[in-house]
Parts: structure tokens; C-alpha cells; sequence
């Protein structure tokens, strides 16, 4: 009973510390604040005149080394604390603007948001998102599924690998993760665990399956990466599809062979429950509207009829069309898709501003150069320095969120794969140096589906935990992702080694 006494003693004394902590740090930031307001206001920032101090320009002295520590220690530190990421990296960027220079150096801010606001691409993200969005209402995703799954439920891991199949079809349509992280493993998850299915395997194909959506076009990152490096979007989606359809197909390859191995690990369903070819004929045609949706979609983007933006505005338009067919299109269901797009557009847009405002000026005062010059240093190939690259986007994905590691890492990492040349490993053909940013695009579309299976903080990891009964752990969780990270990490190597997986299409369809 002491013991319960003194740890609640203690708890409350740390929770009084913090609190005063957090007043303190508030009032002496509000101090500063106004002290440099008025040194803004009322004092000439080119004379030495000041009230009380003046903080402007203290760091201009400060070399590219030391103050890359500061920049991106601080965004680490700020990041642990649990900041939102959209506010911390444009907080810090207008802090170290000022402190390296002074309040008219402020100026750089709009210059980097504003072309990103007349980027017509970015246009597309807001209507992927709201096509996304409709057709989760419209109860597509289930429907999808259970046509696979009546396909493939006789087969050992049917279960497994129809979730895998409807994932890579709801990733050709909406190009959205969590939504199909989360309706999977509340569709898939307990018909797989009611026919006993591996914990490992279930959980596994249903996070493998959902993050297909960050490579599959029409996939938002693609547009978000095109946009940075100045790529082509149809490209980038081009050169994304086959190693897409390679991944999947590795995933089902994996259940499969599983469950030829051990059956006990992804027992088919039972005879009884099993239909003819007559009934599973006559079920595709649940699946005519969301095909013809993403024929529809990708064949306007790749034939070069539709800019992306356009794809997506008629891709939305037909996601209403695919509601009112399941007689769920209402006033209500419009409302609320219109709020989750209002609310996941505005998340991106701000991570966007804040990181382009944090790494603009990084670049500014020369971090671009002195990260190439380091990593070119260290006397590593063009490979090995490839390799360099991949780890650190694994690393960044355990802590960061896609966008985020996009607009930090990209723009300071492809001036240094510019520079590379990559003749090819072991006498392969390698990568001519006009289509070095689409390969290196679609190696970093899908790194960045690791980062969303890597543990302790990949997104699909904590998506599928919300979703799980009570009895299955975050140790489960977190095992069952192992197996598809190297899975992941075996496609990025085969398209290292066979480039052409990711460039053949696109030189193929715009020479």
C-alpha cells in the first residue's frame, strides 16, 4: 500500500515538474518573441542599436558543418517530443532563417512556398485522396475482396493471397495507404484468423498488400516525388507499375510456397463453402466498375490524353458514379468524404511548406554541397553510395512520415545520384544518365513502402494494431513484418541489378 502511495506521489510530483517546465519554456519564449518584435519594429536592423538583445544574426558566423548538426539535431529532438512534423521543420526553417540572418532574410519564406502553390500537379493529390475516400464508402474494397477471395479461398493461403490481389487492385485505384491497411485487416483479418490462419501470414499479406498503394499508381507520392525532381508524372507512373506487379506477385509467390510447405499455416476453405466456376463467373461482375475505374484512370494518364490532374478530377467523378451504383451516395456521405480529403490534403500541403521552407534554406547556405561533397568522399562507388542512400531512407522511414522524408532527404539526394554514374553490377546493362531520376524514383517509391513495415514506428504497423484483438501483441505485429521487409528489400535489389524493371516501360511508351 506505501509502495502504491509513493509511486503515485512521485508520478504527481513529475507531472507538476512538467508543468511548470512547460510555463516557464512558454513565458521565456513569449519574452524573446516580444524583444525581437520590438528590435523589428522600432531598430534598424543594419546597426548595432538594440533593446535589451538581439538574436538575429547570431549563427551567421556559424560554418555549413556545425550548423547542419543544429538544423536537423534540433528537428530530431523537437520530432522525439512528439511535434507534429508540418509545423516543427517550418518553425525550425523560419528560426535558423533569422538567426543566420535577420528579419528581411524572412523573405525566402514565400519564395519557396509560392511556386509550389501554382504547381497545377499538386492539384491531382486533393481529388486521388477524395476518389479514395468515396470509394470506401461506396463498400468497394469489401466487395472486392470477396470476389478474390470466392476465386481464391480453395488454393493453401487463398485467404492470404486474395487480400494481397484486392490490395493490389485498390492500389491501382486510389493510391491511398491507411484506408487500405485498415479496411483489409477489418475485412481479411477475421475470416484468415476464424480458419486458423499463421498470425505472421495474416497480419503480414494485409500491411504488404496496403502499402502497394505508395508505388501502384495513381500513387500520391508519386506526384509529391515528380514534383520535387521535376519529373514527369507519367513517367515515374510508368516506370512504376512493373516493379509494383513484381512485388505483389512476390508476396503471393511467399504465402503460397508457405502453405504448400505447411498447410496449417493457410488452410483453404473448406469444400462445402467452396463455389463452381459457373457462381465465380458470374461474381465478376462486382468486379466491372472498379476495373473499368482504374482502365479508365490510368489509361487516360498513360495514353497522354489527361494530365494527371484531369485523370484524377474524372477518377473522382467516377467514384460518385460507383457510390450512387451501391445506392450509398447521400448529402452525408459527400460531406464526410469532402472532410477526410479537406483534412489529408491540408496535413500534406503543410508538411510540404514547412519541409521546402527548412531544406530551401539548408540548400541556401550550401548544405547541398557539403552533404555531396561528404558522401562523395568517402570514396565509396556509385553502388555503394546507392546503397548509403537506401539504408538512410530506412532509417528516416522508422522515425519519419513519407512526405516528410521526401521533402528532407529528395531534394539534397538526387543532385548526388546525378553525379553518379552506375555501368551496371556483375556485367549487366546499367542506367543511361537521362533516366537516372525515374530509376531512382521508383527505388525510393519502394523504400518507402519499407518504411511503412519497418519497426518501431512504420505507419501500416500501428493501422493494423488498431484494427487486431486484444490477444494478438505488437511483438506479433512486429515479427510479422519481417519477412515481407525482406521481401521488400529483394525487390529494390532486383531492380538495382535489372534497371530496365523500372525504365523499360517508360522509354517504351515516350522513348
Amino acid at each position: 500500500m506505501s509502495t502504491t502511495v509513493t509511486s503515485q506521489n512521485s508520478s504527481n510530483l513529475k507531472g507538476k515538474l512538467g508543468t511548470w517546465l512547460m510555463i516557464i519554456a512558454t513565458v521565456a519564449l513569449a519574452f524573446v518573441m516580444c524583444v525581437e518584435f520590438i528590435n523589428i519594429l522600432f531598430y534598424d536592423p543594419f546597426s548595432d542599436e538594440k533593446f535589451l538583445f538581439k538574436l538575429a544574426g547570431v549563427l551567421s558566423d556559424v560554418k555549413i558543418g556545425p550548423l547542419t548538426y543544429l538544423m536537423f539535431g534540433s528537428l530530431l529532438i523537437a520530432l522525439m517530443m512528439g511535434l507534429p512534423l508540418a509545423f516543427v521543420t517550418g518553425g525550425l526553417g523560419v528560426v535558423f532563417i533569422y538567426l543566420v540572418g535577420d528579419s528581411l532574410m524572412l523573405n525566402i519564406i514565400p519564395s519557396r512556398i509560392f511556386p509550389m502553390m501554382t504547381n497545377s500537379d499538386l492539384a491531382a493529390i486533393p481529388l486521388f485522396i477524395f476518389m479514395a475516400a468515396m470509394l470506401e464508402r461506396a463498400g468497394l474494397i469489401e466487395e472486392m475482396f470477396n470476389v478474390v477471395y470466392k476465386w481464391m479461398g480453395g488454393v493453401g493461403g487463398g485467404l492470404a493471397i486474395a487480400t494481397i490481389v484486392a490490395s493490389t487492385l485498390l492500389a491501382a485505384m486510389v493510391g491511398v495507404i491507411g484506408a487500405a491497411v485498415v479496411t483489409m485487416g477489418i475485412i481479411a483479418l477475421p475470416a484468415m484468423l476464424k480458419r486458423n490462419y499463421d498470425h505472421k501470414i495474416a497480419l503480414g499479406s494485409i500491411m504488404a498488400g496496403g502499402t502497394l498503394g505508395i508505388l501502384i499508381p495513381p500513387s500520391i507520392l508519386a506526384i509529391l516525388y515528380a514534383v520535387v525532381a521535376q519529373q514527369s508524372v507519367g513517367e515515374l507512373y510508368l516506370g512504376s507499375v512493373i516493379p509494383g506487379i513484381l512485388l505483389s506477385s512476390l508476396y503471393v509467390f511467399y504465402v503460397w510456397m508457405r502453405a504448400k510447405i505447411n498447410p496449417d499455416l493457410g488452410p483453404p476453405i473448406p469444400e462445402e463453402e467452396r463455389i463452381g466456376l459457373k457462381d465465380k463467373l458470374l461474381l465478376l461482375k462486382d468486379l466491372i466498375a472498379p476495373l473499368v475505374l482504374v482502365f479508365l484512370v490510368l489509361g487516360l494518364l498513360f495514353g497522354g490524353i489527361a494530365t494527371p490532374v484531369e485523370a484524377a478530377g474524372i477518377g473522382s467523378f467516377g467514384a460518385i458514379l460507383v457510390a450512387m451504383k451501391h445506392k450509398v451516395f447521400s448529402i452525408a456521405t459527400l460531406r464526410d468524404a469532402s472532410i477526410t480529403t479537406a483534412k489529408a490534403s491540408a496535413m500534406v500541403l503543410w508538411i510540404m511548406f514547412g519541409a521546402s521552407v527548412f531544406v530551401g534554406f539548408y540548400i541556401l547556405q550550401g548544405g547541398q554541397d557539403f552533404i555531396t561533397e561528404s558522401i562523395l568522399g568517402t570514396g565509396l562507388s556509385a553502388y555503394g553510395i546507392l546503397l548509403l542512400l537506401m539504408i538512410l531512407l530506412v532509417v528516416l522511414g522508422m522515425f519519419l512520415d513519407w512526405v516528410g522524408i521526401l521533402l528532407l532527404a529528395v531534394p539534397i539526394f538526387i543532385p548526388i545520384v546525378e553525379a553518379l554514374e552506375f555501368p551496371g553490377l556483375f556485367g549487366l546493362p546499367g542506367v543511361e544518365g537521362d533516366d537516372v531520376v525515374l530509376w531512382f524514383g521508383v527505388l525510393y517509391l519502394v523504400n518507402m513502402q519499407m518504411s511503412f513495415l519497418s519497426p518501431p514506428f512504420g505507419y501500416a504497423l500501428f493501422y493494423i494494431r488498431g484494427v487486431c484483438p486484444p490477444e494478438i501483441t505488437m511483438g506479433t505485429i512486429f515479427k510479422s513484418s519481417l519477412v515481407f521487409l525482406a521481401i521488400q528489400a529483394l525487390g529494390v535489389f532486383l531492380c538495382i541489378l535489372f534497371p530496365a524493371i523500372t525504365t523499360w516501360l517508360p522509354n517504351l511508351a515516350y522513348g
